[in-house]
């Protein structure tokens, strides 16, 4: 987990959601991937589909048996369906995600019998860290754009009525 919260860090100092993602095999670390659906104008580039794709490109094969992935947060409905038909063997979370957790906060992908595969799911390793990160991040963010807003009406008041303002 703490290669995973390294890796949300990149993300954060990117400008992105801090989320990291890490796949392993036994020993070795196969993938790593953090989000960046912002900065690469992707929706589907959350940290597990990033750490998913690099590692089928590292084993050459789109199935990742016996790999276990560790994310930051809860997985998504998006990337519960992509971890299945990687056939991740285990999925180990950090913070909960009760907006759109997809491992028992909002549904349990993994827990649906009807559903072909199922990865073994631990959830809450390092969840008050993860989730501080994440806090924090949208403190930041809600912080900044207040500043920007508050930095915007002073321009205003200082040079009168945007709107009145004349140009040749």
């Amino acid at each position: 987990m703490a290669i995973a919260q390294a890796t949300a860090e990149d993300a954060r100092r990117a400008g992105e959601v801090p989320v990291g993602a890490v796949i392993v095999r036994g020993d070795d670390v196969i993938a790593t991937g953090f989000n960046h659906p912002i900065r690469g104008h992707d929706p589907s580039a959350h940290a597990e589909m990033v750490a998913l794709r690099a590692a089928a490109q590292a084993l050459q094969n789109y199935r990742l048996p016996g790999c276990e992935l560790y994310v930051t947060l809860e997985p998504c409905l998006m990337c519960a369906g992509a971890i299945m038909h990687a056939r991740i063997a285990r999925v180990v979370f950090g913070a909960s995600d009760s907006k759109t957790g997809a491992c028992g906060s909002v549904v349990d992908m993994f827990a649906n019998e009807r559903l072909n595969h199922h990865a073994s799911v631990t959830g809450g390793v390092l969840a008050d860290e993860c989730g501080r990160a994440l806090q924090n991040f949208f403190a930041e963010r809600r912080r900044l754009a207040r500043e920007e807003r508050d930095a915007r009406r002073a321009r205003e008041a200082t040079s009168g009525d945007p709107s009145q303002t004349k140009t040749n």
